[in-house]
C-alpha cells in the first residue's frame, strides 16, 4: 500500500501521475477486499467506484465543493481518500460507519442512507450557493438503481428548471441496485450504454473532416450544432436533454483520464449537467463478479481468496418468511408479492423462482409499491409487500390514505424490525409500530419465533378488508418459545410461580405482582426477566399478544389481576405498543401502574445489536432491576441503591 498510505486528503492525489493513479486504484481494491472480508460491509459497490471516486476528488475540491453520495454504501473509497484508513472496526462500536458520517469528517455532507434523496439535497445546496453568491460546486453521485425512485425525478424536475444554476449529477450506472435494475429507466440507460454515442461520433467525425479541405470545418460545425433529431438517431439521450439537462457520456467509469475530462467539462458548464458513467459492480474481485445475485453488495466476514463466508448462522427470520411464502403461493393463486428493488434481501427470491409471473419489483419506490398493492387488492388479488421496516416510513401516507382508507387487503411484511445495529441510525426498524398505530383498521403481528412467523403470516393473508403487518427481526431466529396457555388471542408464555407470595387480594383472589407483555422477538428476554424477578420473590406472568394492534380485549381483565403491567418492545417508546396498552387500560377503567420499556426517542449509533441494547437499557437485568424497584415501592419497602432504577 505504498501509495494509499501517503494519501491523507484529496489534494494528495494532485501530485500523482496517471500511472500512479492506476496503481493507487489497484491498491485500494486490494485494501477493500482485505479489510471488508474481516468485518463485513458493502464490498461490491465500492469495488465499482474506485476510479470514479479518485477522479471526483481530483477535479473537485472537497469539502469546499460538496460531493454527495446517494445511499452512501459506495463511500468507502471516499473515506480512504479523505484520510480514514483504519477499517479494523468498520460498522463496529467506536469504528467507522458503513455510510458517510458527519461526525467522522468534514468531507461527509449527508449521511441518510435511504436511497433516491441525494438530488433533493443537491438541489437545495445549489440554491443556497446561488442565494449566498458562493462559487462552491455541488456534485451528486447517484446510482441507476436509485434513479428508479420517484424522489429522484421530483428533484430532477426542479433542478432542470434553473438552466444557469451549476450542479453536476454523476450517474454511477452499474446496471444494479442490490440486484439488476429493472424498469423503463433501466431500459433507457441500457440503450445509452449500447449506443456508440453522439460525442464519440463527433470526435471521430472531426478527425476525418479536419483532413477534408475547404468543406471539412464548416461541415463539422454544422454537425456539432445539430439538434435533437441527429442526437436521438445516434444516442437516445433526449430524455435528459428534453428536461433541460446537459448530458455527457456514456463515460468508461474505470478510465480515470476520461472521467476527469468529463467531470472537468461538467464543472465548467455553469448549469445542470448529467455525467453518465459506466461502472462494474465488484470490479477486480472474481468472487464478486461471479455472484449473480448481487455482486457481493453486502457481505459478512468472508475468506478473501474465495469469497466464501467464514461461518454460517442458523435459520434466519427472512428465510422462514421466504419459505412460507412459497408454500402459500402453492395454495393460493391470488397471492402476489411486491419488492422495492430488494428481491433477495427480503426473502422473495424463492417465490419469484417458483411463481415468476406473480412477483413485482417496483424499483426503489416504496410509495408506488404501496399504492400499486392497493390496486392489486382492489383487482382481486392479495399482495404481500416485503420491505425493510425502516423503509416503510417512506410510504406512510400511501398506507394510510390508499390502502387503509380503501380497506384493501394488503399484507406488509417488515424485515429488519427493531434494533439492527451495525448499519446505524437510518437502518434501525424502530418506528413502524409507532407510526402505524394511528392507521385505522390496520393490524400488526409481531411473531416471537419461526413457528409464529409461519402462523401469523397465514393469519395476515386471510384478512381481505384491511391492511395487515407482520414484523420480524434481523439475523438468526432462536428456538421456538412454546406457549403454556391462551387468554383471548394472547399466548401465555409463563404463569406466575405458585410458591411465590402474591400481592393483596383482588378480583378472583390474590394479585400476581407483574404482568409482562412481551412483543415479538423479545420473548426470551421477557422470560429471563421473569426468572430474575422470581429470584427476588416477585411473581410474574408473561404473555405474548401476538397481534399488538389492536390491543387484545382480554388484556385489560388480565392486567386487573396484576399489581404492575410492564411492556417490553423493540420499537420506540414514543407511541409504541406500551402507549397503546396504556391507553387501552385507561379506556377499560383499569387503574394499574404501567412501565413501558423500549427504544428511547433518539438516533442510535452503529454498534452490534447486543451493544446497542445494553446502551439503551433494553436488557433483562436492567429491566428486572427497575421492575424490582417499582414493586418494592408499592410494598412500601426500602429500596437499596443496588436495585434503584438506573435508566428511564
Amino acid at each position: 500500500m505504498a501509495l494509499l498510505t501517503r494519501i491523507t486528503g484529496p489534494r494528495d492525489l494532485d501530485r500523482l501521475s496517471p500511472e500512479q493513479l492506476d496503481l493507487l486504484a489497484a491498491e485500494i481494491r486490494t485494501f477493500l477486499v482485505d479489510a471488508v472480508s474481516k468485518t463485513g460491509g458493502h464490498l461490491g459497490p465500492n469495488l465499482g467506484v474506485v476510479e470514479l471516486t479518485i477522479a471526483l476528488h481530483r477535479v473537485f475540491d472537497s469539502p469546499k465543493d460538496k460531493v454527495l453520495f446517494d445511499t452512501g454504501h459506495q463511500s468507502y473509497v471516499h473515506k480512504l481518500l479523505t484520510g480514514r484508513q483504519d477499517f479494523s472496526k468498520l460498522k463496529m462500536k467506536g469504528g467507522l460507519s458503513g455510510y458517510p458520517a458527519r461526525a467522522e469528517s468534514a468531507h461527509d455532507i449527508i449521511e441518510n442512507s435511504h436511497a433516491s434523496t441525494v438530488l433533493g439535497w443537491a438541489d437545495g445546496l445549489a440554491k443556497a450557493n446561488e442565494v449566498l453568491k458562493k462559487d462552491d460546486h455541488v456534485v451528486a453521485v447517484i446510482g441507476d438503481g436509485a434513479l428508479t425512485g420517484g424522489m429522484a425525478w421530483e428533484a430532477l424536475n426542479n433542478i432542470a428548471a434553473a438552466k444557469d444554476r451549476p450542479l453536476v449529477i454523476v450517474v454511477n450506472d452499474n446496471e444494479r441496485s442490490y440486484a439488476p435494475t429493472i424498469g423503463g429507466l433501466a431500459n433507457h440507460l441500457a440503450t445509452l450504454r449500447t449506443t456508440d454515442g453522439y460525442e464519440r461520433f463527433l470526435a471521430r467525425g472531426k478527425e476525418f473532416l479536419e483532413r477534408t479541405p475547404v468543406l471539412g470545418k464548416p461541415l463539422y460545425e454544422t454537425l456539432h450544432g445539430a439538434k435533437k433529431g441527429l442526437k436521438d438517431f445516434i444516442a437516445p439521450q433526449g430524455m435528459f436533454e428534453d428536461l433541460g439537462l446537459k448530458y455527457v457520456g456514456p463515460i468508461d467509469g474505470h478510465d480515470i483520464e476520461a472521467l476527469e475530462s468529463a467531470l472537468a467539462r461538467a464543472k465548467r458548464f455553469g448549469g445542470p449537467v448529467i455525467v453518465h458513467c459506466l461502472t462494474e459492480k465488484g470490479r477486480g474481485y472474481q468472487p464478486a463478479l461471479q455472484d449473480e445475485a448481487d455482486r457481493f453488495h453486502a457481505v459478512g466476514k468472508i475468506h478473501p481468496d474465495t469469497g466464501l463466508p467464514i461461518s454460517t448462522s442458523g435459520l434466519d427470520w427472512t428465510s422462514v418468511f421466504g419459505e412460507e411464502m412459497v408454500e402459500l403461493g402453492k395454495e393460493r393463486k391470488d397471492l402476489v408479492a411486491i419488492t422495492a428493488a430488494m428481491l433477495q434481501p427480503v426473502g422473495l427470491d424463492k417465490f419469484a423462482k417458483a411463481f415468476p409471473d406473480r412477483v413485482y419489483d417496483v424499483g426503489i419506490a416504496e410509495q408506488h409499491g404501496a399504492v400499486s398493492a392497493a390496486g392489486l387488492a382492489t383487482g382481486g388479488l392479495h399482495p404481500v409487500f416485503a420491505v425493510y421496516a425502516t423503509f416503510l416510513n417512506r410510504a406512510f401516507d400511501q398506507v394510510l390514505m390508499d390502502v387503509a382508507l380503501h380497506k384493501c387487503g394488503v399484507t406488509f411484511v417488515l424485515d429488519r424490525a427493531g434494533v439492527t445495529g451495525t448499519d446505524g441510525a437510518s437502518h434501525n426498524g424502530m418506528w413502524d409500530m409507532s407510526i402505524l398505530q394511528v392507521v385505522p383498521g390496520l393490524r400488526i403481528a409481531a411473531p416471537r419465533d419461526a413457528d409464529q412467523v409461519r402462523a401469523q403470516l397465514r393469519e395476515a393473508v386471510e384478512v381481505d378488508d384491511a391492511p395487515t403487518v407482520v414484523r420480524f427481526s434481523k439475523g438468526a431466529v432462536g428456538p421456538a418459545v412454546k406457549a403454556v396457555g391462551r387468554v383471548g388471542g394472547m399466548d401465555v408464555l409463563r404463569e406466575a410461580a405458585a410458591e411465590l407470595p402474591h400481592g393483596p387480594a383482588g378480583m378472583g383472589g390474590p394479585l400476581t405482582d407483574v404482568l409482562l407483555v412481551s412483543v415479538g422477538a423479545l420473548a426470551p428476554m421477557c422470560l429471563e426477566i421473569a426468572d430474575l424477578l422470581q429470584a427476588q420473590g416477585i411473581s410474574a406472568t408473561v404473555v405474548d399478544p401476538r397481534w399488538v394492534k389492536p390491543v387484545d380485549e382480554a388484556l385489560a381483565p388480565l392486567a386487573e389481576r396484576h399489581r404492575v403491567v410492564v411492556t417490553v418492545e423493540d420499537n420506540s417508546r414514543v407511541g409504541g405498543v406500551g402507549s397503546a396498552v396504556s391507553q387501552a387500560l385507561r379506556d377499560a377503567g383499569v387503574d394499574v401502574p404501567l412501565r413501558d420499556f423500549g427504544i428511547p426517542p433518539r438516533f442510535l449509533d452503529h454498534a452490534s445489536r447486543k451493544e446497542v441494547m445494553a446502551e439503551i437499557g433494553l436488557t433483562a437485568p436492567d429491566i428486572a432491576r427497575q421492575v424490582t424497584g417499582l414493586v418494592s415501592k408499592l410494598d412500601g419497602r426500602f429500596v437499596s441503591p443496588a436495585v434503584e432504577p438506573v435508566r428511564d
